[in-house]
């Protein structure tokens, strides 16, 4: 996990510095506007280590996913003058943060103790692994990829609103297609959330009250809905919204290919890690999970529905 967690902090850093070299320079109102963001990031990723180091609570990051972006692009709309095509990115944006907050929250992630909420249990497994014997090893992860790396990466693939402030192009039918297409991601985001939602609320319920679970609850993990066809439907939801967000700076600047591209790239490689971590979990712990696996495709329904 040290390899994997020192080669996506380098990515972090390379990619983007690579990509900006090749890239047309920011204007000073661009520079300015980045400064503003970089100073509420960093304030933002020492608060997340601080207070997941004194509570012992490694999901700080996990609460800020999907508040954070949204003063992210108001700041920039603030800065491009509310600029009709980043008020658009802006409110996108906005109706993303909402839903996803609303689903964290409703599975323990917040409490009015803002620092406590349900841990993500995927942390601490992850801290009982080879290479985390020492303490000192966990708070080095915990600062550069916990708390910097994952805030890092929010800020990055937020930036095509940065890129597409002053843009010479009119807000246009394209913009309304890519708003369109991004609403439509998140009802589908929605829906995966929900159907996981129902499936493990009725499955934890069954096993509190020591209830029969039946075939179907007992087989342990979400199999049907959006999850019959892919084993991460929420993911690729997820990673879709994002890529597609960075089309609006392709609009604004009539350039396919620009350094804001960096962040979505980067969110694949993340989701990739979580989801093969998350995988060999649910091998270990369902025994039907191998044959979910073969039979259904990660983020994209290329195999074909889960026959259980």
């Amino acid at each position: 996990m040290w390899r994997t967690a020192l080669i996506l902090i380098f990515t972090l850093i390379a990619v983007p510095v690579i990509t900006f070299y090749y890239d047309s320079r920011l204007s000073p109102l661009q520079w300015s506007t980045l400064k503003t963001l970089l100073l509420v990031y960093g304030a933002a990723a020492l608060l997340c280590f601080l207070l997941s180091s004194f509570t012992d609570n490694y999901s700080q990051v996990d609460k800020l996913w999907s508040i954070i972006p949204v003063p992210y692009v108001w700041i920039i709309a603030w800065y491009g003058d509310f600029e009709p095509r980043l008020n658009v990115m802006a409110v996108l944006v906005t109706i993303w943060g909402i839903r996803l907050t609303y689903n964290f929250g409703r599975r323990g992630g917040y409490s009015w103790k803002f620092w406590t909420g349900e841990e993500d249990y995927r942390w601490s497994i992850l801290r009982q692994k080879p290479g985390f014997e020492q303490n000192w090893k966990w708070v080095l992860f915990n600062f550069f990829f916990i708390s910097a790396y994952q805030m890092g990466l929010i800020l990055l693939f937020t930036l095509p609103a940065l890129k597409a402030m002053e843009s010479e192009v009119a807000l246009n039918w394209a913009d309304y297609l890519i708003a369109g297409i991004i609403l439509a991601l998140i009802v589908i985001e929605f829906i995966a959330d929900q159907q996981q939602y129902r499936y493990q609320e009725v499955k934890h319920a069954k096993l509190k009250a020591g209830e029969p679970l039946g075939n179907y609850y007992k087989r342990g993990f979400t199999h049907t809905g959006l999850w019959a066809y892919m084993r991460h439907p929420n993911y690729m939801a997820e990673q879709a919204i994002w890529i597609v967000f960075y089309f609006f700076s392709v609009i604004a600047t009539g350039s396919w290919m620009n350094w804001s591209i960096s962040g979505a790239l980067l969110l694949l490689v993340l989701f990739r890690g979580s989801s093969d971590f998350s995988e060999s979990i649910s091998l270990e712990k369902y025994p039907e999970y191998k044959k979910y696996v073969k039979e259904v495709g990660r983020f994209l329904p290329l195999k074909g529905k889960f026959k259980p």
